[in-house]
């Protein structure tokens, strides 16, 4: 198989009938860590918002079981992805994710911001840092992916195409990112999170690599010091090298889903997605945003 073959295979696809298909051949096929990384970073992003990094300390969701919290979104993700809309496994993934929103009054707006963040931030990322750009197909299909999962939960108005999502977390994060306590001890534990996954003697290392892969509005929200502007490009180099090197790689020809990622720590003994995630009593835990 030739280096570009499946990227021929996706454009011969339509993006909107075909949409979760091309999602799934771009995530497990030929972007896979590219996507790991910015679907962590998309949800880590969402912390900057004070209502829902208030609401995760709270529920100690993302301080004292951050592992798990980590897992148990990304499987249930992966499920959806992996199997497609009409699969049981994401009739069950999507009910868990249902179930977990319920127990609170959550704005529309809120659910559609972290909605818009899995569309947008893994096209910047791959644009910036894959061994490729996204595609056109690609990008209209990943948008139609994650309509299609807003309409599963019921989310209203939810944007028609990539750049209406796009304008969307903008003009979102313009108006809401502030500095929180609470939300800062999130992000510093999910900064432990990440750099607890490799050697000990490296996290200060790994900690500062990933400060400098943030944009200055995060930065800014969170009262980190940014790193130097030398660091920052030293890893941004490094991150854009990598992907230069996956591209002389041979294509992928085996799927790599997100619950094969090493990442993936709390059930060595496998996991039904039944069990995934929290079991909310309404107004006390279980949903990352809550409005009273």
């Amino acid at each position: 198989m030739k280096r570009f073959a499946r990227l021929e295979q996706i454009r011969r696809m339509d993006p909107h009938r075909d949409a979760t298909e091309i999602y799934r051949l771009s995530l497990a096929y030929e972007f896979p860590w590219d996507f790991t990384r910015a679907l962590e970073l998309a949800l880590y992003r969402t912390y900057a918002v004070p209502a829902i990094g208030r609401l995760l300390a709270e529920t100690a969701e993302l301080t004292d079981r951050t592992q798990k919290r980590y897992d148990d979104t990304a499987l249930l993700l992966d499920a959806i992805v992996e199997h497609g809309f009409g699969s049981e496994e994401a009739t069950t993934a999507i009910r868990r994710i249902n179930q977990m929103h319920r127990g609170y009054d959550i704005d529309d707006d809120d659910m559609r911001y972290v909605l818009c963040t899995f569309v947008v931030m893994p096209k910047r990322w791959i644009d910036a840092y894959g061994w490729r750009r996204m595609s056109r197909h690609e990008t209209v299909a990943s948008a139609v992916h994650y309509r299609t999962l807003g309409r599963h939960m019921g989310i209203k108005d939810l944007p028609e195409t990539y750049e209406e999502f796009e304008a969307c977390l903008d003009a979102y994060e313009a108006t809401h990112f502030a500095w929180d306590e609470d939300a800062r001890r999130v992000s510093d534990a999910t900064l432990d999170l990440m750099a607890s996954w490799y050697p000990r003697p490296l996290a200060p290392v790994l900690r500062t690599a990933v400060l400098a892969l943030l944009d200055d509005s995060l930065l800014r929200a969170f009262r980190y010091d940014p790193p130097s502007a030398a660091t920052r490009a030293w890893v941004r180099r490094a991150v854009r090298l990598r992907g230069r090197a996956v591209r002389l790689l041979p294509p992928r020809r085996a799927p790599h889903f997100a619950r094969q990622n090493r990442e993936i720590q709390g059930y060595p003994n496998g996991y039904r997605l039944a069990d995934l995630g929290t079991r909310p009593v309404p107004g006390v835990r279980g949903c990352p945003v809550r409005h009273v």
